[in-house]
């Protein structure tokens, strides 16, 4: 029965209204010298170990917190349609790519093996209307400051973009 209501809590949703065109929005997403400046938490760093942002491409990342220590996660591009959508898995490993358990990576027990993350990027005059959609429950993804962090990201590519 609780795997029913598991499957019934709301997933992460999440829009965000750029200043900038949805292009510009999109490279940021995809163009790895831009993502090292904004896709990471605050007072967090990311690297990529590999990245190849094409339909069927693949990445290895680490993000650095001073806090927490590493995180290390992998995924594959799943949809690349420049400049509309963005459809890629997340896997939770070690530096090597080998896949880790979620509590040894610090996630709530349940936390899904794979998670699916989407995004849309629709032009709204001069701004881009960003929608992410992520297969994890809301309250967790707020638990674990998954959640706070996307809008920090956003808003440091907020700042990124105006430059």
């Amino acid at each position: 029965m609780e795997q029913n209501n598991k499957q019934q809590e709301k997933e992460l949703f999440i829009t965000h209204l750029f200043n900038a065109p949805r292009e510009l929005v999109f490279e940021a997403w995809t163009d790895p010298e831009k993502l090292i400046h904004w896709y990471a938490p605050d007072g967090c760093t990311i690297e990529f170990k590999s990245i190849d942002v094409k339909q069927g491409g693949t990445f290895h990342s680490c993000i650095h917190d001073p806090v927490h220590g590493e995180c290390w996660i992998k995924g594959f591009y799943k949809e690349v349609t420049f400049p509309e959508k963005l459809v890629f898995s997340m896997i939770l490993t070690n530096e090597n790519g080998h896949n880790v358990g979620a509590t040894e990576a610090g996630k709530p027990d349940d936390w899904p093996e794979e998670t699916l993350t989407t995004i849309t990027f629709k032009t709204i005059g001069n701004q881009t209307k960003l929608s992410i959609h992520q297969i994890v429950s809301e309250a967790d993804a707020k638990q674990t400051g998954a959640y706070q962090s996307w809008i920090k990201m956003f808003k440091r590519l907020d700042a990124i973009l105006l430059t």
